[in-house]
């Protein structure tokens, strides 16, 4: 299960009293081997080759009972290093930097040659 990052909360918030608007963003996944919270920080994979994988949204369920999931897999490039213990993956708006949206909790470890992948239903978003 994961939530909204508190960036994200906001967005929503305004846009739904209509104070400004909030435009879809393109949506990319993350990966950690520190836990965030919903204001941020952790520590995001970083070397051997990884990249955050982007996804659009037909890589996702339409959202019922406040939660959706991943309706697709979800793979990202092999690790050309170890990336270790992945504890966590987040929801972005860019490829790099940019904001955080969503996280929640995986367990997988990395190693040299792997591929991280997430099998359908695997990765979970629901609202707080």
């Amino acid at each position: 299960m994961a939530a909204l990052s508190d960036y994200l909360e906001n967005k929503l918030l305004d846009h739904i009293v209509g104070k400004t608007s909030y435009t879809m963003p393109s949506v990319w996944v993350g990966l950690y081997t520190v836990t965030p919270s919903d204001a941020g920080g952790g520590t995001e994979v970083t070397g051997g080759s990884y990249a955050r994988k982007s996804t659009v949204g037909s890589d996702w369920t339409a959202a019922s009972g406040g939660a959706l999931s991943n309706a697709q897999v979800i793979t990202f490039i092999p690790a050309t290093a170890d990336w270790g213990a992945v504890v966590a993956f987040a929801l972005f708006d860019a490829a790099s930097a940019g904001n955080m949206l969503a996280w929640g909790t995986v367990t997988k470890t990395i190693q040299n040659g792997d591929t991280a992948s997430f099998a359908i239903g695997d990765l979970d978003i629901t609202l707080d």
